[in-house]
């Protein structure tokens, strides 16, 4: 299993820390020992699952807006975003569970126009304020089809470090990585108000792969 790049500090530490736990139950506890051991070892094994990078088949979307995350739609719904359209926009809400692959994908392919990270609260993701106050980063991309597309990353309750690599002037390409989030938490995807929306809440998503919408030139 392929590991990310995010995850080198932590597997070290969570290692580190089973290594002497296990060792201090062995020597205390004996055989019984196993009864911290194994579900110390269930949880341990579980840090890396949540950092595996699975094989994905990225394919080339002019006008499809692609799932940037493994995760589940918990919201669809016509907002004001104020920070970069400012105006009307159909929100995409997808929030992420512990257990989801937690790569952040490009939604769309084109230019990368807009980047700001917002230090926060950690309200938990699915909490609809959690889109304004929580720890974010708001990058907005100009499609293949010139239209303004805006997407933010918010942090949650457990999670608490966001990860982007991407800077204006970049080329964005739908599917493929930009950033990583860690722990749980959720991906706002803002699209202009003709989109036609191909998602509906409750669907699970399969980050870089499913489309959930579409935009014509």
């Amino acid at each position: 299993m392929k590991l990310h790049k995010e995850s080198k500090g932590t597997i070290a530490v969570a290692s580190i820390l089973f290594a002497i736990i296990a060792a201090a139950s062995i020597y205390f506890l004996e055989m019984w020992s196993l009864l911290i051991i194994v579900p110390l070892l269930v949880i341990y094994s579980l840090v890396f699952w949540f950092f595996r990078v699975p094989n994905r088949d990225i394919l080339d979307h002019v006008e499809n807006v692609i799932a940037p995350v493994d995760g589940k739609v918990v919201m669809i719904k016509e907002v004001e975003e104020d920070e970069f359209i400012k105006g009307k926009a159909i929100q995409i809400s997808i929030f992420m569970s512990p257990l989801n692959v937690h790569i952040c994908r490009y939604p769309v392919s084109g230019d990368v126009i807009y980047k700001k990270y917002h230090p926060g609260k950690y309200l938990v993701a699915w909490h609809e304020k959690s889109s304004t106050e929580n720890e974010r980063t708001t990058i907005a991309v100009e499609s293949l089809t010139k239209h303004k597309v805006v997407f933010r990353q918010i942090a949650g309750y457990v999670a608490r470090r966001i990860v982007f690599y991407c800077k204006e002037g970049d080329k964005a390409k739908a599917g493929h990585e930009f950033g990583f989030i860690k722990f749980g938490s959720r991906m706002d995807i803002f699209l202009p108000l003709d989109t036609e929306i191909i998602c509906k809440i409750g669907d699970k998503t399969k980050g870089g792969v499913d489309v959930i919408a579409k935009m014509r030139d």
